[in-house]
C-alpha cells in the first residue's frame, strides 16, 4: 500500500498536489460545519490559493502539452502565497502586528429576506487575532502554514526532478 502511495506521488506530483489542496481545503470546511469553528475573514483568505491549487493541478493533469515543472513551479508559488497569509494570520494571533480593520461573521442566508436580514445583524464578529483552536500550541493558522510550506518544498523538489528528467533540456559541454 505505502509503496502503491510512493509510485503515485513519485508518477503524478501535480495531481498528488491538487489533491493534497482538497485534503486541506476540506479540512477547513469540515472543522467548520461539524466542528462549529465559524472562520474569520484571514482564515477564508487562506482557503482560496487552495482552491487555485486545485483549478491549477487539474489543468496541470488534464493538459499534458505544459510541462511538468512549470505547473508544479506555478504550484509552488500558490502555496508559497497561502503560507505567507498564514503566517500573517500567526502573527496577528499572537499579536506581533495588528490585523485586519474588518472583521468577518458567518451568516446563513435563508430564503426569507427578512430572516436573512435578522441573521446578518445578529451575526457574531469572528476575530481574527483570537485562536479558536489549537493543538499542542499550534493554531489552525499555524498548521496551514506548515501544510502550505511543505507543499513548497514538495512542488519545488519535484519540480527540479521534473528538469533533470526534461528531454529537451540541453547541456553544453
Amino acid at each position: 500500500m505505502l509503496n502503491r502511495l510512493h509510485t503515485f506521488i513519485d508518477e503524478q506530483p501535480v495531481l498528488f498536489a491538487g489533491l493534497a489542496a482538497a485534503a486541506i481545503l476540506g479540512t477547513a470546511f469540515a472543522s467548520q460545519i461539524f466542528g462549529g469553528l465559524a472562520p474569520c475573514e484571514l482564515c477564508w483568505w487562506q482557503r482560496y490559493p487552495y482552491m487555485v491549487a486545485m483549478a491549477v493541478a487539474l489543468v496541470g493533469t488534464a493538459v499534458k502539452a505544459i510541462p511538468q515543472k512549470y505547473i508544479l513551479l506555478l504550484l509552488a508559488a500558490v502555496f508559497l502565497t497561502d503560507a505567507g497569509l498564514a503566517a500573517f494570520h500567526v502573527g496577528v494571533e499572537q499579536r506581533w502586528w495588528e490585523g485586519l480593520s474588518t472583521c468577518s461573521a458567518y451568516v446563513d442566508l435563508a430564503d426569507d429576506l427578512n430572516a436573512a436580514l435578522d441573521a446578518i445583524m445578529n451575526a457574531p464578529v469572528i476575530r481574527c487575532d483570537e485562536i479558536a483552536w489549537s493543538l499542542f500550541g499550534i493554531s489552525m493558522a499555524g498548521y496551514n502554514m506548515l501544510a502550505a510550506l511543505t507543499m513548497t518544498l514538495f512542488c519545488i523538489k519535484k519540480a527540479q526532478k521534473a528538469s533533470e528528467n526534461d528531454p529537451t533540456k540541453r547541456t553544453f559541454a
